[in-house]
């Protein structure tokens, strides 16, 4: 994981049905080769206590692109003995000005999910 202080990309997860942050939930960033069209794994980690993953990506190795935060929510369920009906949630979005920070908070429940743009 990059330094906490210098990733421009920031993550929350929030177990909504639970009322609680989502910790110690496995997730990945991606970025999209246009030229093979593929996904390259940039980073893997873990939500903390507070269901946040701090130092994503580095500032410098956040370019123009496209880019998937891939959250592990079937593990996450799992570990709580409980089922749901998404193994897992991806986030895709497109990255013009990576000057700019970006937070992407994802409210779970077990058979529901929302997420949006933050700041």
């Amino acid at each position: 994981m990059a330094r906490a202080e210098a990733s421009p990309l920031t993550t929350h997860v929030l177990n909504t049905g639970d009322g609680v942050p989502a910790s110690r939930m496995a997730l990945s960033l991606h970025r999209l080769d246009h030229n093979l069209l593929v996904w390259s794994l940039l980073t893997v980690g873990t939500t903390n206590e507070d269901g946040r993953c701090p130092g994503i990506i580095a500032r410098e190795a956040f370019t123009p692109g496209m880019y998937k935060l891939r959250f592990e929510t079937g593990q996450y369920w799992e570990s709580m003995n409980q089922t749901t009906f998404y193994p897992y949630v991806e986030i895709i979005f497109k990255i013009t000005d990576p000057d700019q920070r970006f937070h992407l908070p994802l409210l779970l429940s077990r058979f529901s999910y929302s997420t949006y743009r933050g700041s």
